[in-house]
């Protein structure tokens, strides 16, 4: 009688907002924007698209209206052309990788666990990236390609939402992994069906609706530097000195929770 295969999960780490701190589409539109390939009035449509996500979180129509416009910019574009593209901004990107979730990841390779990026920026870019990190894999946006040329429509769902949950099973069916036994990390109630899928849904620096879902569910919460949001805070000329006191101390309970989660979470991994 032979044992059986021991049974493997992956972590699965969403890009913008948990890996980085910025925007991974902004960063191509502006290497774009410098070799000429979008005007400046595209580029500043997409850096308010990106302080958006950044600030607010992103909505399925804010997000219907990235692919589109995503779709529009790479048609006709070369496959060649991108990938010089995700040459340029690769380094860029690295150092916006935030020390926390370098924490996470390395914890993760040492408990032997694969660990991926799932972005809905273009597959090309998100797999370059996790080489350059040093991830196992990247699962990104799939675009349509004809002789070497993109046609600006999707060749698989596009990647965020329920799309990323179909990514993650596909590699899961793929490579054997038990999603009950894998992690899932992201900042935005948008990748609910990502989190849903795993044992271990971690939700990462979360919008205010992926918080609330996450204290009712019981998932872990965690919170990686905020700085930004921070200083936004405290230059709101409506904060009162009251409620800058009740604030801090709602800070400090949610400090003292999260750090709590964040001490499981760690054992969890390890374990």
């Amino acid at each position: 009688m032979t044992d059986e295969p021991r049974r493997r999960g992956a972590a699965f780490f969403d890009l913008d907002r948990t890996i980085i701190s910025g925007s991974s589409m902004f960063a191509l539109g502006w290497a774009a924007y410098r070799a000429g390939i979008v005007s400046n009035r595209e580029l500043m449509a997409d850096a308010t698209n990106a302080a958006t996500f950044l600030f607010a979180g992103a909505s399925d129509e804010k997000t219907d209206a990235v692919k589109d416009r995503t779709l529009q910019a790479i048609g006709g574009l070369s496959v060649q052309k991108m990938t010089e593209l995700g040459e340029q901004i690769i380094p860029r990107l690295e150092k916006e990788v935030r020390r926390e979730a370098r924490g996470l990841i390395d914890l993760h390779h040492a408990a032997d666990r694969d660990t991926y990026i799932v972005s809905a920026s273009p597959i090309e870019i998100v797999g370059s990236f996790a080489d350059a990190i040093g991830l196992t894999g990247g699962i990104g946006t799939v675009a349509a390609v004809e002789n070497g040329v993109y046609t600006g429509e999707l060749a698989e769902p596009f990647c965020y939402g329920e799309g990323k949950a179909i990514a993650i099973r596909k590699i899961a069916e793929k490579k054997g992994y038990d999603l009950r036994l894998s992690y899932a990390y992201t900042d935005s109630a948008g990748d609910l069906p990502m989190l849903e899928i795993v044992g271990h849904p971690v939700a990462v620096n979360p919008d205010r609706a992926l918080e609330t879902i996450a204290y009712y569910r019981g998932w872990a919460i965690v919170e990686f530097s905020r700085a930004r949001k921070k200083v936004m805070k405290r230059t709101t000329a409506a904060v009162g000195a009251a409620g800058i006191a009740g604030a801090a101390f709602a800070v400090g309970l949610g400090a003292g929770r999260r750090a709590a989660a964040r001490q499981t979470l760690v054992r969890r991994v390890l374990g």
